[in-house]
């Protein structure tokens, strides 16, 4: 059986969750918080991320990793096509999305979401990256009404857990959603796939884990 390992605030961690589900793929489920000090995780991340998974033939770490592994050893149902350009449409659009969208965003995070502030220099560069980057991803990107075309396939696994991330921070930090200023519907997008009963387990215990953190905190625990 896999194990999955890290926690469910992690879009990176739900991403992974998602594919399982989607698949069908028996798993279990481990708490391991990022930048864990413990050898135990350490050899199985050794930098420290989440998420990362345990198989029957030893682990694995980075989520894109994990989820071609899945895809090459449980090939059905599959989420990527048979035709070789049009997989790699897909893991076109992962990377477009998680390096040129979601990581920029990345640095207004700490303003956004964790009640810190980042500088006005990072605000500006963030901005102009995301500016730049989502007019290209524009190009790429079809929502037709899934982000790769007709089919859902693991190209929305990325966008559904990191596009509403990109929104609100820009949103939050800048002032202005950026995806939707371009013109990019993000919000329709994001409830078309949240209606799958897979996204749907994700959102409740997502939003559970949410709940159960900031009573944690209330109670300065």
């Amino acid at each position: 059986m896999i194990t999955l390992c890290g926690f469910s605030l992690s879009n990176y961690y739900n991403k992974v969750k998602l594919v399982l589900l989607e698949k069908g793929i028996p798993f279990e489920e481990e708490l391991v918080m990022t930048h864990s000090p413990d050898e135990a995780v350490l050899s199985c991340t050794p930098l420290g991320k989440v998420p990362f998974i345990r198989t029957p033939q030893g682990p694995l770490c980075e989520s894109q990793v994990i989820l071609d592994y899945l895809e090459a050893r449980y090939p059905q149902p599959a989420l990527l096509p048979a035709d070789p350009y049009l997989a790699a449409k897909q893991r076109e659009l992962i990377t477009f999305i998680e390096l040129h969208l979601e990581l920029v965003a990345r640095e207004l995070y700490p303003q956004a979401f964790f009640g810190g502030t980042v500088s006005e220099g990072t605000q500006q560069r963030a901005r102009k990256l995301l500016l730049k980057n989502i007019a290209a991803f524009k190009r790429l990107a079809q929502f037709s009404p899934y982000v790769g075309g007709t089919s859902f396939g693991m190209a929305d696994c990325a966008a559904w857990v990191s596009l509403p991330l990109v929104a609100q921070a820009s949103k939050l930090v800048l002032g202005e959603d950026l995806l939707a200023a371009a013109g990019v519907d993000w919000k329709a997008y994001i409830k078309l796939v949240g209606e799958r009963p897979t996204a749907q387990k994700v959102a409740a215990e997502r939003k559970a884990d949410q709940e159960r953190i900031a009573a944690l905190k209330a109670q300065g625990r």
